[in-house]
């Protein structure tokens, strides 16, 4: 089973459209904040987050509930798909709607991988995958950079180094994040 999860009216053919309001018109009405979801255990082979996993899991006890969900109903194996916002870009700060920055470095902390390692150097990390019993390693992680600043770097009016420093200091550069995520059982 396919998921696209918070789908709203963005309907993909071969996938459960899931979502919590009607006039989205899903194929199953659920809202993610109410747990435990509806899917059964290792049941789903692939989960999309498209623009949706920002919305939701404001509480921290919320949020780290749904992650213990989304690795329940997972397969091992199963591939996860999440495009987001940059916390730095207009388009997250401008939506009141978005609750939760989700970046490479938040669901780096889902790794039992991670965890591990940083118990063994000290680093004060929080070890959510050992504290929830949940396994994501990072597979993907991207930044889509705006147009502007793409042209500008195909165009050598500006380095790759003058980007990754824009990046760093400036917002409005990176559009949003694209991440994949591996579920481990």
């Amino acid at each position: 089973m396919k998921l696209n999860m918070g789908c709203g009216v963005n309907k993909i053919n071969g996938f459960v459209n899931v979502d919590k309001f009607l006039e989205c018109q899903p194929d199953v009405q659920m809202d993610l904040e109410v747990l435990p979801w509806l899917f059964g255990d290792n049941e789903v082979d692939e989960v999309l987050f498209h623009h949706s996993l920002e919305h939701i899991g404001a509480d921290p006890k919320i949020f780290l509930g749904m992650m213990k969900e989304l690795y329940r109903v997972c397969k091992p194996g199963a591939e996860i798909r999440i495009n987001v916002p940059h916390p730095r870009h207009d388009n997250f700060i401008g939506d009141p709607t978005h609750v939760r920055i989700i970046s490479p470095q938040v669901l780096s902390l889902f790794s039992k991988k991670n965890n591990y390692h940083w118990q063994k150097i000290g680093a004060p990390n929080s070890q959510l995958a050992i504290y929830l019993d949940v396994d994501f390693e990072i597979t993907h992680a991207e930044q889509v950079v705006e147009n502007a600043y793409m042209q500008k770097l195909i165009n050598k009016e500006i380095t790759e180094a003058e980007l990754r420093r824009f990046i760093q200091e400036k917002n409005n550069i990176v559009a949003e994040y694209k991440i994949t995520l591996k579920v481990v059982k």
